[in-house]
């Protein structure tokens, strides 16, 4: 049987702390390990950063956060923006058509892109449509039911 591997949470400054104390005190990475309940691997990530920097270098961990490297470029949104306000009729597909067409015909956004950056500018709003009228099926509609033909 296959062992299993041991899950160990995400570190905090307190447990990368105690680790390279305990390693300092004892000299034995696996003992280190087993107190601040990381695993080798961890330690090893974190030596470098440690021996370069010193306790100070153990609070400050890497932000996983996104970030958005395929954001539009500004240039683009401010042609965008640029469009909205000299032609407001203009929806968010006949800008994104005017860009490509200004670009050779080569799509520079899709139409929602165009619609999120006209959201976030606070230049797009839904229009205001009437409801659509809805048929209820019976003797009103003018339709027969599947079994009245017999």
């Amino acid at each position: 049987m296959e062992k299993k591997r041991t899950y160990f949470p995400p570190t905090t400054p307190q447990h990368r702390q105690l680790l390279f104390k305990t390693w300092e005190e004892t000299g034995n990475v696996t003992e280190a390990c087993a107190k601040a309940q990381v695993s080798r691997q961890t330690f090893y990530n974190w030596k470098p950063r440690f021996e370069a920097g010193g306790y100070e270098a153990l609070n400050a961990c890497r932000s996983h956060a996104p970030h958005n490297p395929h954001r539009t470029a500004q240039e683009v949104e401010a042609q965008v923006l640029e469009m909205r306000r000299q032609q407001p009729e203009w929806g968010k597909q006949r800008i994104a058509d005017e860009l490509a067409k200004r670009n050779s015909w080569v799509p520079v956004l899709s139409a929602n892109t165009v619609k999120r950056i006209l959201l976030e500018a606070g230049l797009w709003r839904s229009k205001d449509r009437p409801e659509k009228k809805r048929r209820s099926p019976g003797k009103d509609s003018g339709r027969s039911g599947a079994n009245d033909q017999y």
